[in-house]
């Protein structure tokens, strides 16, 4: 976006040089692109902020919301997109990237934007679903063949396996996976002790710990890395769907709903003046049509209808456990995450 190049103050210096006829239709972009209202009464504009495998899905659903809106509004949708890595995206929307809608990996990114004032707290009550649009589980991404025959998380802790995961301390994304490796032994036996001794084992078996999924991922892929890539289903089916042939092992007996939030950023719509058509666009990505985009594209729906048509592409998940069961986001934070919790523990046990 670079609509300062368009605002008045450069314009003036450009009148003096260009012929009258484009002094005028340079005056006319100006007045469009400097208006607070996010565009004529016959264009909307809409900027979307969202974690990087989401585009895809995206791409699709855009058009689909945009002949709606236009069929219904007489009104043109067009959008800016932003993707990218959540914590990232939250961090430059915190910065003054002027997002009207961020659709990122954890509510702890959008929960940021909040308390930076610029998404109101109601932000999860106004939006179906308790505002996740979509949900994904961790997959276990293997080498060829599975030579070290990883059948579930027990085989993390195995001495001979070679865990590749990021770093939670950096990555969000990486959380997921700390938060589905406690978890599973929580789920199970309900025993801290256990789970810690556990997750210690598996954080034992990282050669190192990349600051991100990205870096996680050239790691495993591109430097060797590692018998095992602690991974999403929603990356996995979209990498087979692009031809590569990932061969990976699902734990089906327990896993973890990996959540991800969408929310208007309050502050940013008002100021645009795109509150309308930014709160109409996400209660359509709850609809079917938009549900089955998301599907397409490696995420487990939200729509139960949406989620039963695809069944056979999502293995069912007997104990399917959330954030929430271990205390919500700002729990496991605090516990887990914050200087000095559990993760810097264990990692200054390891280190000893």
């Amino acid at each position: 976006m670079v609509w300062s190049v368009y605002c008045l103050p450069k314009i003036r210096s450009l009148l003096k040089i260009i012929a009258g006829f484009l002094i005028g239709l340079g005056l006319s972009m100006s007045i469009a692109a400097c208006s607070p209202s996010g565009g004529s009464n016959s264009q909307a504009e809409l900027t979307l902020v969202s974690f990087a495998v989401t585009r895809s899905a995206y791409e699709n659903i855009m058009p689909l919301f945009a002949a709606k809106w236009k069929a219904e509004h007489q009104q043109e949708v067009v959008f800016n997109q932003s993707y990218g890595g959540s914590g990232a995206q939250a961090r430059a929307v915190v910065d003054g990237l002027d997002a009207d809608i961020v659709n990122l990996a954890l509510a702890l990114d959008v929960e940021r934007i909040e308390k930076a004032g610029l998404i109101d707290a109601s932000w999860d009550q106004r939006i179906p679903h308790g505002a996740i649009v979509t949900h994904s589980v961790v997959d276990l991404v293997t080498r060829e063949g599975n030579p070290k025959n990883i059948q579930g998380w027990a085989d993390l802790a195995r001495e001979d396996v070679r865990v590749i995961t990021a770093n939670p301390k950096t990555s969000g994304g990486a959380r997921w996976n700390f938060m589905a490796l406690w978890g599973s032994v929580m789920q199970t036996s309900g025993k801290d002790d256990r789970a810690l001794d556990f997750t210690k084992q598996v954080y034992g078996n990282a050669p190192a710990l990349p600051r991100d999924a990205r870096e996680a991922s050239d790691a495993f892929f591109q430097q060797g890395q590692g018998d095992v890539l602690l991974n999403y289903e929603n990356e996995v089916i979209l990498a087979r769907k692009k031809g590569m042939d990932l061969p990976s092992v699902l734990p089906t007996d327990v896993n973890i709903s990996i959540d991800n939030p969408i929310a208007v950023v309050d502050a940013n719509v008002d100021k645009h003046g795109t509150r309308a058509v930014a709160e109409a666009f996400v209660q359509f990505l709850f609809t079917p049509e938009a549900q089955r985009e998301f599907a397409k594209a490696g995420f487990r729906p939200v729509d139960r209808q949406v989620a039963q048509e695809f069944a056979p592409q999502y293995p069912e998940v007997k104990d399917l456990f959330t954030v929430r069961d271990l205390g919500g986001w700002s729990q496991v934070q605090a516990k887990f995450f914050d200087e000095g919790a559990v993760f810097d523990q264990i990692q200054a046990s390891l280190r000893g």
